[in-house]
């Protein structure tokens, strides 16, 4: 009995290393796999990837195009009219449009990881609270509109051109409203991957828009008003057709209609979208002290049409950075959102190298043209001279924003919005900011000195999001956000 208990013994200590060395060979074999799949790894990341940043880049450019648009229509009006058009978009609709497109960005945490985890109804009742967050912030922000011109003359604004923007402004309260609406839309249909319809969409709308300028501005001659009439109209355009196709049919498994789900769990909604609204909102604003810091420098006209001309191609390239940044989020909190802690990480790396080498590619193409890019806007040899001066620190603007947004991205997608708010105000506006001012006042560099400055702010704000991101616990995110579905789930 002895013998054979251990030959029994024996057999099972043989079957036992057998199955080790199985496993072990198993395992041998999924990292040899792994290691030369590496190339189709990243080209079905890529993949996933550019089907989201090429039609946002498309649709980013468009929206952007069209107010280049509206100031054209504008600047045949008048030079007062063009002023007033572009500072009451710039301060007046430009500080709420930030503020509520970061509060929509929310959507991108929620819906993206809702989308992979498979709860696809859920998309739909998050749009709904997301509306009702974004109405009831819409209509706090209206006096801002019916006050401008207070608001204008605060800001050191002449106070004809004060008078003139502040009409136009209460002419843009529909746009205003719009928002509300077009925002949480968008970013519905773009975490479930028909970001098509988006971009189709938007070129419908700019066409739209085109031919309603001309009728309303040059033919029927209806002045500023006719002009804050065609945003508003294109806006609405927008919004309409993009909810059409949703209600219509085009997003059966994540849209059933209107429900009283929308109304549970609102107060986690109106948290993240509070902190998304900040984080993004202070990103916005940032550039924009930039150029308001300028025009209190003396002789400061020079100086702020280098600016325009450095920011207007700034903002062109711009684009593409906000597109990866919402690609980066959506598919950060799709994987993170089924579970997959490891292909968040991956997504994450995927995009950030491929930002950074788009941004190589304009680092180089604006440091080789730096005194030729601006004959697209001047033949003032004074401002030609201004804006080589500022093309390198341009140059390193483009570079630091090919990076910067993807992170940003990262931290929508993987619900870290109150964090990085944190993160921002500190960088941004008490590191960044003074140093702008401590080196364009005290030091004299002017322009050179306030934007060198702000760079740093930002280049110390990418910095700490990298580490936070490097340093992340992948797995941990996922079980966070399979948490956070089943929170805001319950109907209370």
């Amino acid at each position: 009995m002895a013998t054979d208990k251990q030959r029994g013994d024996e057999e099972d200590a043989s079957r036992v290393a057998l199955l080790h060395a199985d496993v072990r060979k198993e395992e041998r074999q999924v990292a040899a796999v792994g290691t030369g799949d590496l190339g189709r790894r990243v080209w079905e990341e890529s993949r996933k990837l550019w089907v989201i940043v090429a039609p946002a880049i498309f649709s980013r450019v468009v929206t952007y195009s069209m107010n280049v648009i509206t100031q054209a229509f504008a600047g045949h009006l008048g030079d007062l009219e063009l002023a007033a058009i572009s500072i009451a978009n710039t301060v007046v609709v430009g500080f709420n449009f930030g503020l509520m497109l970061g509060m929509a960005s929310a959507l991108e945490t929620l819906c993206g990881q809702a989308f992979g985890a498979r709860k696809f109804h859920m998309m739909g009742v998050y749009m709904q609270r997301s509306w009702l967050v974004l109405l009831m912030c819409a209509v706090v922000l209206l006096p801002m509109y019916f006050f401008a011109e207070e608001v204008l003359l605060l800001t050191g604004q002449p106070p004809e051109l004060s008078a003139m923007a502040g009409r136009v402004s209460v002419w843009f309260i529909p746009l205003h409203l719009s928002f509300a609406f077009l925002f949480p839309l968008q970013r519905f249909l773009q975490c479930q991957m028909k970001n098509m319809v988006n971009a189709v969409v938007s070129a419908a709308a700019l066409a739209i828009h085109v031919l309603v300028s001309w009728l309303f501005v040059a033919r029927f001659r209806f002045g500023l008003v006719g002009i804050a009439l065609t945003l508003n109209f294109s806006w609405w355009a927008t919004a309409a057709m993009l909810f059409a196709y949703v209600s219509c049919g085009g997003c059966p498994e994540t849209w059933h209609g209107f429900s009283v789900e929308a109304f549970a769990g609102m107060w986690e909604f109106v948290k993240l979208s509070s902190a998304s609204g900040v984080m993004l909102c202070l990103e916005n604003w940032y550039y924009r002290i930039l150029i308001l810091l300028t025009g209190n420098l003396k002789n400061a006209a020079i100086a702020v049409d280098a600016l325009s001309i450095c920011m207007t191609i700034n903002g062109w390239e711009m684009m593409i950075p906000l597109a990866f940044f919402a690609g980066t989020g959506v598919r950060v909190a799709n994987e993170l959102g089924a579970g997959n802690g490891r292909a968040a990480r991956f997504a994450t790396i995927v995009s950030s190298v491929t930002s950074l080498v788009i941004g190589l590619f304009f680092w180089v193409l604006i440091m080789g043209l730096h005194d030729k890019f601006a004959f697209i806007f001047t033949s003032s040899s004074v401002v030609l001279d201004a804006v080589d001066h500022l093309s390198v620190l341009l140059a390193f603007t483009v570079l630091l924003n090919s990076i910067q947004p993807v992170l940003s991205g990262v931290a929508v997608g993987s619900g870290w919005q109150s964090m990085v708010a944190y993160v921002n105000i500190g960088c941004y506006y008490l590191i960044g900011i003074p140093l702008g001012i401590l080196l364009g006042w005290l030091f004299n560099l002017g322009v050179l000195g306030i934007w060198a400055g702000m760079i740093g702010g930002t280049a110390v704000q990418t910095l700490i999001l990298a580490i936070i991101t490097v340093r992340c616990d992948w797995e941990k995110e996922a079980i966070i956000a399979s948490t956070r579905m089943d929170k805001l789930s319950q109907v209370r």
